[in-house]
């Protein structure tokens, strides 16, 4: 037996065979067959195994039994965009968000938040393509989450581990902050979504819609509350069940300010029957309001009435609202009256500008006739 180095002038290699001669009979002369048993390493000059099998090989030269090594580890290169998902790593932690996501949903906060920052960096691209998107960027859950699989976690989300995640978000809010309350309205052309209902669209869209009501901070202006509504209830209904979520989620003591939407007798009794502070905006037109700013119209423009910082007139008015609260119980009607503030505001540029558009109207219609 020998060992035969033959060079191989394309790849520069050696390769290191195993030569054992014999004699042929029917030849009758010597012969030799060459076995493969590795390479010579052009700097140690060692024999690497290369038959790919694993098996124990006997070194010649060396005297000794080796082990053909395993697969050899390789790296992989990889580049991925990092900057926008860290800013909101940084947001989460600081605002106490991830905290809450992990305490509420133990074993899923991973690809919620994966699925937040895709809604937010490709708020315009559907599910079915995070596949993609994960590829190139970092992300929480670090792994692709199929379209399926996303329907399958949404489903997956409790009523219950949504309400704790929102009183986690609420003690986390100023105590003496308002939390501001609106709704809003998505168009769908889904006929599976039992909420989705044709009502009135705020941008008179001829479809059918789900209304969506959020609660924020005033001073944070960050959201801690949400809820799905059908689309053919009016604003003015779902005070009810914001304050009967209130009541779930352990506030007491809450102060609201709401858009003119929201504004109804039915709403400011209920407001006031639930002992909440509140700001609600309402229209001058209302005989209500008509009659009480009425009295103050010569005076409101007067400078001690003057805000310099927004540039506004403003007054208070203490009055009076005729409280009315329906028992069922005892089938009879609480009727008293609560004090309340009204706060007028008078802008006299806008009020200058719609009177010198007024005249305008009235010279071009005189031109007319």
């Amino acid at each position: 037996m020998a060992i035969v180095n033959q060079f191989d002038k394309r790849s520069g290699i050696t390769y290191v065979y195993e030569s054992v001669s014999h004699w042929d009979k029917e030849k009758q002369q010597p012969r030799s067959k060459r076995s493969l048993i590795g390479k010579r390493d052009p700097v140690t000059g060692e024999i690497i195994p290369t038959d790919g099998r694993g098996k124990k090989r006997r070194n010649p030269e060396a005297g000794t039994t080796e082990v053909k090594p395993g697969p050899v580890p390789f790296t992989v290169a990889d580049r991925k965009f990092y900057g926008a998902t860290y800013l909101l790593d940084q947001i989460g932690d600081s605002l106490g968000l991830t905290e809450d996501l992990k305490a509420c949903f133990p074993s899923l906060y991973k690809q919620i938040q994966s699925i937040a920052y895709y809604l937010i960096l490709e708020s315009d691209s559907p599910l079915f393509r995070f596949e993609k998107w994960s590829t190139l960027h970092r992300h929480p859950y670090g792994a692709n989450i199929p379209s399926q699989r996303s329907s399958e976690l949404f489903a997956g989300i409790s009523e219950e581990s949504k309400q704790r995640f929102f009183s986690c978000l609420a003690k986390r809010h100023q105590p003496d902050e308002y939390w501001a309350y609106d709704t809003t309205s998505v168009s769908s052309y889904s006929q599976t979504l039992r909420q989705v209902q044709y009502g009135k669209n705020k941008e008179s869209d001829p479809l059918a819609q789900l209304n969506l009501a959020l609660v924020f901070g005033q001073d944070s202006g960050l959201p801690f509350y949400y809820r799905k509504l059908s689309g053919n209830i009016p604003d003015v209904s779902t005070i009810k069940n914001l304050l009967a979520d209130f009541k779930v989620l352990g506030f007491d003591k809450v102060k609201l300010v709401m858009d003119r939407g929201f504004y109804s007798e039915a709403n400011i009794n209920a407001l006031l029957g639930e002992r909440l502070k509140f700001i609600i905006a309402a229209g001058t037109h209302l005989a209500y309001i008509r009659r009480h700013i009425d009295g103050i119209y010569d005076s409101i423009r007067s400078f001690e009435n003057l805000d310099e910082q927004y540039g506004l007139y403003s007054s208070t008015i203490l009055t009076d609202w005729e409280f009315q609260k329906e028992r069922p119980n005892k089938k009879d009607v609480i009727r008293e009256k609560r004090r309340v503030y009204l706060h007028a505001y008078f802008n006299i540029e806008k009020y200058a500008d719609e009177e010198a558009h007024f005249d305008r109207r009235l010279l071009s219609m005189k031109g007319k006739s």
